[in-house]
């Protein structure tokens, strides 16, 4: 199973953000966190949630569902009904952690799938 973590990078961690892989899309999601469990680890992909700046045009989602984060003195809202599979490759070096929010994570990805 050693080809599962070829090219992969090894500091990939749960709930640690990353610059947004998806150049084109940085204006509006400048981040996003692996939110997938290290038990699926040797997965050559990881679950992540983006983080999207927060705009007045921005519909209003319940703040179970997109908790707002600040990062760099910006308000970032976590998008838990948009988590998608990324290849693990496209994870760099972290930018940060957002361990210490992992129930606010947790909760937002509960809120997608039991609506509470």
């Amino acid at each position: 199973m050693a080809w599962f973590h070829e090219g992969r990078s090894p500091e990939v961690a749960h709930f640690d953000a990353y610059l947004n892989p998806l150049v084109e899309s940085r204006p509006f999601v400048p981040y996003v966190v692996d939110v997938q469990s290290a038990l699926i680890d040797q997965l050559p992909t990881r679950l992540i949630m983006p983080l999207y700046t927060v705009g007045a045009d921005q519909a209003r989602l319940p703040v179970t569902l997109a908790p707002v984060v600040e990062v760099g003195g910006e308000a970032l809202a976590l998008m838990a009904h948009l988590v998608a599979p990324v290849s693990a490759r496209l994870l760099n070096k972290p930018v940060l952690s957002l361990a210490h929010r992992a129930t606010d994570v947790s909760a937002a990805l509960d809120a997608v799938i039991s609506g509470f």
